[in-house]
């Protein structure tokens, strides 16, 4: 990997060998760039739904592409083989993603790509040519609309008011089973003439290939000494969030074509550098900072505090477990979202609470009362994982690991109205779920049968730990938020709690599930009772995690390292939590700039939820933060050698400041 090792903000590569880039996202587009000037993998619409087929289950949107350019000089198109020092930064502080490069003795060519904070159903191209000779310039900006769409419809209009004309490029289909309308407009901009001088814009000219080939292009003349400045704008809207797409994606565009450049991107960067309010600060390792501001930065970036959608494993970096809604959400990616963006982590469960009818008529479907949440979540909110995986049958700690989310969302905000109309009528939902779940044993302890664990391999077992663990933690946490209400708790949820079966090995060791007996797990599931539940502490907690440990298959996510790394780090053992820590990403890591894989023999980045873990074995671990009904406190923080310092910054909702010297 060939990155800037003198910059913790910016991440800069010069090789694009085994090349995995990453992605420019703003919570309801992402847009994958590619190692080709000028190219976009393809662009990945939020929350967009459509079956995958006719048998199968809802996945995720890949949107029309509005993101590949062809620019020409004197004839020749710009590629690869054509090129020189050619050089990519991610700058993480303003989310922009640069690439710039030399075109034989012709040309210095410079463009960033933006998927625009302020504007966020919308993409950005801001290219600068700089002519070393009088060049002849021609530029073709296209949308590009993946196949499995129907009946795509490819147009450009000229629309006029007084004397603004506004050029739109656009095409409008449906999505691969009919359920969406996607509409896309694109133009070009020059930074140079005003609305007031469309005389000396380029003339602009229509090619349409096919209906799903649209195409725009200009030719000019760019003299010695001088640059052409512009951008290439498009928007992307469906009828999941417009009644209209087609004209509202007109009206995007139009927006960024006649707002300034300067101030279109100043709304942008200065939205980011409120998200940047939250930030971890690491002294004395340039790559550890790098690698956990590239975790932060993917995770603002897949998120919005305005929009009350969460976030799949893969985030808005491609169609990875189909755009569903995992645990990876509550366990994962909210914990750190919490401390650092109270504004995101609303939206994470906010998504939960307005899908709570739907988990309430799925505990009905499957005999129980309350609500059961599904295992893949989309935008309905009924279970969307493929019928032949057990784990949509059968995992069903996501429905206490959503109430644990509920609580401690409270617990930091103290947010009491929220607690009133979202959160209390979650956690008693849950709560009565999981006292019908428990089984009665003739000792008078309950068990929870037939389940598929956190630990995956061992699908259907009994009395799983982390599934008893985190039910027991619900059924606590209703009982404190109905306290805090003044409202008077049902008895069973404390008498289940309370005996619900956790089972040992003879010499104190907790027991994986019923039946378990040494075999390979696929992630932390015991050690998950010691954090982030805090069931079991003291001697036993050593007694798991040095049992557990080498249990992990190689093969496995890379969050169950992080949960280790936590636990030795709140032990005080710095060191083997900072081996742990960076075992659970460095081997995930793809070039050239650090993508997250979901493991170290995988090849699917951007994994999120391997980010989440390793923040929180800073924040939880290092930074010694823990939840408690108190709100957020501080204990016994650690560091490792390898760190001179670490700085938390606007943790909780005072926006407090944490250095760890």
């Amino acid at each position: 990997m060939s990155t800037a090792q003198h910059d913790g903000w910016n991440i800069t590569t010069t090789t694009n060998t085994n090349y995995t880039g990453v992605v420019v996202a703003n919570g309801r587009i992402g847009i994958l760039p590619s190692e080709q000037p000028f190219q976009t993998e393809h662009i990945i619409l939020n929350n967009v739904f459509d079956k995958a087929s006719q048998l199968g289950v809802s996945r995720i949107l890949k949107g029309m592409n509005f993101g590949n350019l062809d620019v020409e000089i004197d004839g020749e198109k710009i590629t690869n083989s054509n090129i020189n020092d050619w050089k990519q930064t991610l700058n993480m502080k303003e989310a922009g993603f640069t690439t710039s490069f030399k075109f034989k003795n012709k040309a210095l060519i410079t463009y960033t790509i933006y998927a625009l904070r302020n504007v966020p159903y919308s993409g950005y191209i801001d290219i600068s040519i700089k002519a070393k000779k009088t060049i002849k310039v021609k530029v073709t900006g296209k949308i590009e609309t993946p196949d499995e769409y129907q009946n795509s419809l490819s147009t450009f209009r000229v629309l006029k008011d007084n004397e603004t004309t506004m050029p739109i490029l656009q095409t409008i289909a449906k999505s691969r089973m009919g359920k969406h309308t996607v509409g896309t407009s694109a133009t070009f901009i020059w930074h140079d003439i005003n609305s007031g001088r469309e005389n000396q814009r380029p003339k602009l000219n229509h090619h349409k290939i096919s209906e799903y080939d649209n195409r725009l292009s200009f030719e000019k003349e760019i003299k010695n000494g001088t640059s052409l400045e512009f951008a290439w704008t498009a928007a992307q809207c469906s009828t999941q969030d417009f009644f209209d797409p087609q004209n509202e994606s007109e009206r995007f565009v139009i927006f960024n074509l006649l707002t300034p450049k300067t101030d279109l991107l100043e709304q942008h960067k200065s939205l980011w550098e409120d998200l940047w309010e939250g930030d971890i600060i690491i002294e004395g390792d340039l790559q550890s900072q790098q690698d956990v501001r590239l975790a932060l930065y993917h995770l603002y970036s897949f998120a919005r505090g305005d929009s009350d959608l969460s976030i799949s494993p893969m985030g808005l970096s491609s169609q990875g477990y189909n755009g569903h809604i995992f645990w990876d959400t509550e366990l994962w990616m909210y914990p750190p979202l919490l401390l650092l963006n109270q504004d995101i982590a609303r939206s994470l469960v906010n998504y939960r609470s307005d899908r709570l009818d739907a988990a309430k008529r799925k505990a009905i479907n499957f005999g129980y009362k309350g609500a059961m949440f599904p295992w893949e979540s989309d935008d309905t909110g009924e279970e969307a994982t493929p019928a032949w995986a057990l784990t949509g049958t059968f995992e069903h700690h996501i429905t206490a690991d959503v109430a644990i989310a509920f609580w401690n969302y409270y617990r930091v905000t103290k947010d009491k109205l929220w607690l009133i109309e979202r959160g209390y009528p979650m956690l008693k939902e849950i709560a009565d779920y999981w006292v019908s779940r428990s089984v009665k044993n003739s000792d008078g302890s309950y068990s929870i049968k037939n389940v598929v664990g956190a630990n995956e391999f061992a699908p259907n077992v009994d009395d799983n730990a982390f599934t008893n663990g985190s039910a027991i933690t619900a059924l606590q946490f209703a009982v404190l938020a109905a306290k805090e209400l003044n409202i008077e708790s049902n008895s069973s949820w404390s008498t289940v709690a309370d005996k619900i079966k956790i089972h040992k090995f003879r010499d104190g060791t907790t027991m994986e599930h019923s039946k378990y007996n040494g075999e390979i797990i696929k992630q932390a599931d015991v050690n998950l009772l010691s954090y982030p539940l805090n069931i079991i502490e003291g001697n036993a907690l050593l007694k798991d995690l040095k049992y557990y440990e080498p249990k992990l298959a190689k093969e496995g996510p890379a969050m169950g390292k992080s949960v280790f790394a936590v636990i030795y780090a709140r032990l005080g053992d710095a060191e083997n939590a900072f081996r742990l820590f960076k075992e659970s990403y460095e081997p995930n890591k793809r070039p050239p700039f650090g993508a997250l894989s979901e493991s170290a023999t995988s090849n699917n980045p951007y994994f999120v939820t391997g980010a989440g873990g390793m923040l929180q074995t800073i924040l939880f671990g290092f930074g010694g933060l823990h939840l408690t009904d108190e709100g957020i406190i501080q204990k016994n923080p650690v560091l490792p050698t390898a760190w001179k310092s670490l700085t938390l910054k606007g943790i909780g909702v005072e926006k407090k400041t944490y250095v760890i010297n």
